[in-house]
């Protein structure tokens, strides 16, 4: 009998689609082990830009931690100079000193206050009354300025007689300290009143004409006013400069505006070294502060005018 022989059996060769799937597996398998080990690193040790973002943050904090330190310092030192001032004012003028800026915070607080509790109606009507108003003051100011260029013109070189400057120089408006009106008298501490300003002002400091004139008076007597410089301008104005230390002008002569005319002192009944500054119209003594037009913006008169209402305590 002849010997039978068992041929191998074949294999089925692989789909596509098989080959097709152990391919996307090997790749998601491969991927989640990329994902798993990207997420182990970042636990365990920083990326470069990571440790850079780390390194500028400890900076950062460093940098804020010391600048928080600087600040409660400087609020510890500010506090500190706050109390000195509070107390050197009230050892001067027996009172607390006038907190303006506190006041108009709380008048800007109730005006938005007053605002957020209005309806869009009312908003709109008021500021349409707002602008209605606002043209017809525009037209008037126009008038008025009109006004006021004719009667420029007609003075002509007389504006150069009428007060128009501050009479010591004060580019910070921090020099004056008591205004026109009721004011406490320094050494009776009663009110009375007090009919110029006063510039608190180192002793020696130089003392202008406000505006061109002749000296009408020179008084060296060591009076309540001290020495003393009076102006007359020709045109029913007159100023006068009080308890100087120095005077540079003789009686009769002739100053121009911006002229030095003295030094500020401490003489007569004074409370400190300090400027006595009045201006007279037709013998009556008015405010100088309107006075100052030459030399001030707008938003100065108003900051010298708040300035101004701050202080009751003389110094004459």
């Amino acid at each position: 009998m002849g010997i039978k022989r068992h041929t191998p059996l074949r294999r089925a060769p692989r789909s596509r689609k098989q080959q097709l799937i152990k391919i996307i597996v090997r790749l998601f398998v491969w991927t989640g082990a990329a994902v798993l080990y990207y997420v182990a690193f970042s636990i365990f040790f920083d990326t470069p830009m990571e440790y850079e973002l780390k390194r500028d943050s400890k900076r950062l904090q460093s940098e804020y931690d010391a600048l928080a330190s600087r600040y409660d310092t400087l609020m510890l030192v500010l506090e500190n100079l706050e109390a000195r001032d509070r107390g050197v004012f009230r050892s001067l003028f027996e009172a607390d000193p006038y907190d303006i800026e506190a006041e108009y915070a709380a008048r800007r607080d109730a005006t938005y206050e007053a605002i957020f509790n209005r309806s869009t109606r009312q908003l709109t009507q008021d500021l349409n009354g707002r602008i209605e108003r606002l043209e017809r003051s525009f037209e008037e100011l126009n008038e008025s300025y009109a006004a006021l260029n004719a009667e420029i013109e007609a003075v002509g070189e007389g504006a150069d007689r009428i007060p128009a400057i501050q009479p010591v120089i004060n580019p910070q408006l921090s020099l004056l300290t008591t205004s026109y009106g009721m004011r406490i008298h320094p050494f009776y501490k009663t009110l009375y009143a007090h009919q110029g300003v006063d510039y608190a002002i180192p002793e020696g400091s130089r003392v202008f004409a406000t505006a061109d004139g002749t000296v009408r008076e020179v008084s060296h007597r060591n009076s309540t006013s001290g020495q003393t410089v009076v102006i007359d301008h020709g045109n029913g104005y007159e100023t006068s400069y009080s308890h100087l230390s120095k005077i540079t002008v003789r009686k009769g002569q002739s100053v121009h505006r911006g002229d030095i005319i003295a030094l500020t002192g401490d003489t007569g009944l004074s409370l400190a070294p300090h400027l006595h500054y009045e201006v007279r119209l037709n013998g009556m003594r008015v405010d100088p502060i309107h006075y100052f037009f030459m030399e001030l913006a707008p938003a100065e008169y108003q900051r010298l005018l708040r300035i101004a209402q701050s202080g009751m305590q003389a110094f004459d």
